[in-house]
């Protein structure tokens, strides 16, 4: 008996690691070569690339592709239809298959990407950024940031527990409502959590 949960409408290909406790639910697809961390949810009609790498604990809501070229560190979300994309300049005419003409896309650790929001491929969404539903990212996104509209731009910064960080104080130094942890840019566009290491886990 296996150690993880495929519903049984869904597909997984021959050439997959899937970890521990991951379940994959409804007409859902998971392609050859691609490798699954422990304890992720995949919603109704998800579809997994070939040759994709997801980390652990994240999870990916209805109706999402993830298309060879994108990568999911730990801790990710990805709300329900939002779209990655995997070619800057798609011709059905002249097809470009094969990962030569895949642009990288890396979304990292704790990162949240909002319900229909586009993912424009070769740009990075940083770590424990937040995309707000409907943006379209064409540019790599930094840290903790805040990002809104088309094409999205930053409007604030976003604390690691997912509360928008006030204004800083004299010192420059932002509190979270959630957590009270210290956030402060260290440099211009630059920001870092003074109370945790950026790439530990809280639990």
């Amino acid at each position: 008996m296996s150690d993880y949960f495929i519903h049984e409408s869904a597909y997984v290909d021959d050439n997959v690691e899937i970890g521990k406790g991951t379940k994959v639910w409804h007409f859902s697809h998971i392609q050859s070569g691609s490798k699954i961390g422990k304890n992720c949810v995949f919603g109704q009609n998800v579809n997994v690339g070939n040759n994709v790498t997801i980390g652990n604990f994240c999870k990916v809501q209805n109706n999402v592709s993830i298309y060879e070229g994108v990568e999911l560190e730990d801790y990710v979300f990805c709300g329900p239809s939002m779209v990655f994309t995997n070619i800057s300049e798609p011709r059905v005419e002249f097809p470009q298959r094969g990962t030569e003409f895949y642009l990288k896309t890396i979304v990292k650790y704790g990162a949240s990407i909002g319900a229909n929001a586009t993912i424009v491929c070769g740009h990075d969404v940083g770590r424990f950024a937040f995309i707000a539903a409907g943006a379209v990212v064409v540019k790599d996104v930094p840290d903790y940031a805040l990002m809104a509209g088309v094409p999205a731009k930053r409007i604030g910064w976003m604390s690691r527990h997912g509360a928008k960080l006030p204004a800083p104080d004299a010192e420059g130094i932002s509190v979270c409502p959630k957590s009270g942890w210290k956030y402060k840019e260290k440099e211009p566009g630059v920001l870092s959590c003074l109370d945790w290491p950026e790439d530990k886990p809280v639990a």
